[in-house]
């Protein structure tokens, strides 16, 4: 499927913390932007120049979405589905832009015999135990 972009569904409001560092000078020109009503408050702020970021790179991001068969958007492995993986002796090679989730009543032992790799460029939502079991297959 060379060529190809993948697209997960997505779920808006479901977001990731993340925490950054911004010099005083920086900061107060964003309050002075947020007081003077162009956002609604430091966040608005940030979200918005982040998007601005990505509009500027979408090119980019695209291409190399492509070149690494990346699929984007929301991926939810079941129990159910890493069984079948299992039935049909496969292996995932999970490659994921955006958020991969792994159901709370999936085992270590069932998560180790179904994925080869995962490789998310976003967050991994699993129990800890199936995170500490496929830690070396984390990129």
């Amino acid at each position: 499927m060379a060529g190809e972009i993948h697209h997960l569904r997505e779920r808006s409001g479901e977001t990731e913390k993340i925490t950054i560092n911004v010099g005083f000078v920086d900061l107060g020109h964003i309050d002075l932007l947020v007081r003077e009503g162009f956002y609604s408050n430091r966040t608005d702020f940030i979200r918005t120049a982040i998007r601005n970021q990505l509009a500027t790179h979408a090119d980019a991001v695209k291409q190399s979405i492509v070149r690494h068969t990346l699929e984007l958007g929301l991926r939810r492995y079941s129990r159910q589905d890493l069984e079948t993986v299992k039935s049909a002796g496969d292996k995932l090679r999970v490659q994921v832009i955006g958020l991969v989730t792994i159901a709370d009543d999936v085992t270590p032992e069932l998560a180790l015999s179904t994925i080869e790799s995962i490789t998310v460029l976003g967050a991994l939502q699993a129990s800890k135990a199936v995170k500490a079991a496929l830690a070396d297959r984390i990129r």
